[in-house]
């Protein structure tokens, strides 16, 4: 004979009240038990004393002749410290990255270890000894982009006009 610790219902229409009973597997959810272990009763609070009723002795008992618990009544059985609590099972495919999710992740650790390779190459080569010369140098390279400002301010100016010409063609049209 399987034996379970299961909830049978009880209670008025929604109001539901349940008994933790020993049974075999194979009699009706509400029908036939062995033996009442303790109750529940979901509609009090769930800090609520009453909430949930154990006969710890006995259901230590039956768990010793082999009784399985249902997956709620092992939940309750945990958090009163009599069992371990249930692993929670791994998804098959739900929590698993899609394909291009996981080429995109791909793309970016690769990009990131380039990034990391280049980074070491620059700080591993050697920088070349200061010339003497280089203050001069450095003077003419302050002069060199400030002659490139206004030659990268040209192209924004014309930019407008040309926005104009392209409204006024559509608008012609």
């Amino acid at each position: 004979m399987s034996l379970r610790i299961r909830l049978s219902r009880g209670g008025a229409k929604k109001r539901p009240y349940y008994r933790i009973v020993v049974a075999d597997s194979r009699s009706p959810r509400d029908g036939r038990f062995i033996e009442r272990l303790g109750a529940y009763n979901p509609v009090l609070p769930s800090d609520h004393a009453d909430r949930v009723i154990l006969k710890e002795e006995r259901i230590r008992h039956w768990l010793g002749l082999g009784a399985l618990p249902s997956t709620r009544v092992h939940r309750f059985l945990a958090k009163a410290g009599i069992l371990d609590a249930l692993p929670i099972p791994e998804q098959t495919k739900q929590n698993k990255p899609k394909a291009k999710a996981v080429e995109r992740l791909r793309e970016a650790e690769e990009a990131a270890k380039s990034a990391a390779e280049a980074a070491a190459a620059e700080a591993a080569a050697p920088t070349p000894a200061p010339e003497p010369e280089a203050p001069a140098e450095e003077a003419a390279a302050e002069d060199a982009p400030a002659e490139d400002a206004p030659a990268a301010e040209a192209p924004a100016e014309e930019a407008p006009a040309e926005d104009a010409a392209a409204a006024e063609e559509k608008a012609d049209a």
